[in-house]
């Protein structure tokens, strides 16, 4: 039986994990919340099971950054399978015929891929968590409603062809980078669409999410003892973006830690801040008060 270590004195930090096929990101999850006795225990952006790649599995109070690792930059490799279309805009589902792809050329890809970039509008998938009147589209979807979900405003910061093999069976292989949000299978399908011959997501591997990339990643199914979690635990920080530090001193990390305000110097400027102890730990996100020159803590990490 793996070794379990008591739930009390568990690290906080980030894990990268590279997530494999099959498994779910909830399953990766409660895997290690079982193996490590973590009180809390989180993910950083859903990964579709049949996707693989960087999971940012977030451990004790690094849980409460949550909403700052779900706004990292993503990179995705694509397979996109061209010809076809799937009820699931992926291989999950059977692919139905709509065009020869034969004629498509890979500078065809790069043309029609270019207009899939910057801030657009994208209709989420009819298989997706998205909520409709208080149900997931994937549950209305398997009861047949026609309805699907609206579209929503995405941002993708770069689209790169990096393979492409022409035929019947076409397949092009793109590197996307984008915000949180953009759904991988809605590309596939639209940019089948654009090519006037239909497409859906094949294989999909999530290479970096913010600063953490799959070179430097875990395998999920190699994780089986509590230490190596520990071990490759990465500070709570590398999912935050960019803030001025503040240092505090014992007494104020005390004081902090109560949630109280204090005073630091040099004073901080304006906009969020984030507050390290004396031998460099994260303790605290905050802002700064100017009138009263102190530091006001808003999160507070045990």
């Amino acid at each position: 039986m793996p070794h379990r270590l008591q739930a009390d004195r568990f690290a906080t930090g980030v894990l990268n994990v590279d997530k494999r096929p099959g498994e779910t990101s909830f399953s990766v999850v409660n895997r290690l919340r079982r193996l490590t006795g973590a009180h809390r225990v989180g993910h950083a952006g859903t990964l579709d099971p049949l996707a693989t790649g960087v999971l940012p599995v977030l451990f004790e109070s690094a849980t409460r950054l949550a909403e700052f690792a779900l706004k990292l930059p993503k990179t995705y490799v694509a397979e996109i399978h061209l010809g076809f279309v799937t009820a699931t805009d992926d291989a999950e589902a059977d692919p139905e015929p709509v065009a020869d792809p034969a004629a498509i050329t890979a500078r065809d890809v790069e043309q029609a891929l270019a207009a899939f970039s910057g801030r657009f509008m994208q209709q989420p998938p009819a298989y997706s968590a998205v909520k409709l009147d208080g149900k997931r589209a994937y549950a209305l979807a398997r009861e047949g409603e026609a309805t699907r979900p609206a579209a929503r405003e995405v941002e993708v910061y770069s689209t790169t062809v990096l393979d492409f093999q022409p035929g019947a069976r076409a397949v092009a292989t793109v590197e996307v980078r984008c915000g949180s949000g953009t759904y991988l299978r809605s590309i596939a399908r639209d940019l089948g669409e654009k090519l006037g011959v239909g497409g859906y997501l094949g294989k999909l591997v999530r290479t970096a999410c913010g600063p953490l990339v799959i070179e430097e990643s875990i395998a999920s199914d190699a994780i089986q003892e509590a230490e190596t979690v520990r071990d490759r635990l990465l500070p709570a920080e590398v999912i935050l973006p960019e803030m001025e530090r503040v240092r505090l001193n014992v007494e104020q990390e005390a004081q902090v830690r109560q949630g109280r305000s204090v005073r630091v110097l040099p004073e901080p400027g304006p906009g969020q801040l984030r507050a390290h102890d004396a031998e460099g730990r994260l303790v605290a996100l905050g802002h700064a008060d100017p009138l009263r020159r102190t530091f006001v803590p808003e999160k507070v990490l045990s």
